[in-house]
């Protein structure tokens, strides 16, 4: 079943990686959420050795080489996004490594190594989350950070209906799903905001930061009309569920 799964999800983002060159990286973590800009999570990462989990078309990275990262490396499933990566960051000063792997699997990463690793709306594509954060651990130096963004566990369980949220899906209902906003065949995960918490705190990981917020400006309500994540709707739950971590 896992194998299927990262099969179909592998060539649907092989064929629809153009619908996200360049969406909502960072300094964005989700639609209608809060940026970078307003959390100030990364910190200083100059001279940093950072690595990027479902690096999608590497604008994450390419942002984090303005902000002088000193190396850049990262990881996704799709050949397509990889390929598109390397272009994009074909220019940067620091060094690039990246590799086309599921994040479940250890592509050859060193162990012990990384200042800080970050996921951008990512972390739900994945088939098996403790082997996802188990790999993160091992990446990261001790003392190193982990940030990551993903869709917020109750936004796809709920509708918004006439001004009001309906639920039509048991929020204690975990595991995959053909997400219905996905253009093509895809499997997501659906998880619990306590799951993503008690993985972490299960592999070594200290939470320092859980960010449920919004961001509803008038640019936002325009960017993101009649979308799966709407302003309508943002303004009752939130699109985004952020956490930051440190590696004991």
């Amino acid at each position: 079943m896992v194998l299927e799964t990262l099969k179909v999800n592998k060539k649907s983002w092989d064929e629809v990686a153009h619908r996200f060159y360049g969406r909502n990286p960072l300094p964005d973590y989700g639609p209608l959420a809060p940026s970078e800009e307003d959390l100030h999570l990364l910190g200083d990462v100059a001279g940093c050795k950072v690595l990027d989990i479902g690096c999608g078309s590497g604008h994450s990275l390419l942002y984090m080489n303005e902000r002088g990262a000193a190396e850049l490396w990262g990881v996704d499933l799709s050949k397509t996004q990889i390929e598109t990566a390397r272009n994009v960051l074909a220019d940067v000063t620091a060094p690039v490594q990246l590799f086309e792997s599921p994040m479940e699997n250890d592509p050859g990463l060193p162990s012990n190594y990384f200042d800080m690793v970050y996921s951008i709306f990512a972390l739900g594509w994945t088939t098996d989350l403790q082997a996802t954060i188990q790999n993160v651990h091992r990446y990261l130096k001790t003392g190193g950070t982990f940030i990551f963004s993903w869709e917020h566990p109750l936004h796809s369980r709920a509708r918004l209906i006439d001004g009001s949220l309906h639920l039509d899906k048991s929020y204690h209902e975990e595991g995959p799903y053909d997400h219905e906003a996905w253009h093509a065949l895809a499997i997501m995960q659906q998880l619990k905001v306590s799951t993503y918490i008690n993985t972490l705190a299960d592999h070594g990981f200290q939470i320092e930061k859980i960010i449920e917020d919004v961001a509803l400006t008038e640019e936002d309500r325009e960017k993101h009309e009649n979308r799966w994540y709407s302003y309508e709707k943002a303004t009752k739950l939130p699109t985004t569920l952020i956490i930051k971590c440190k590696k004991l």
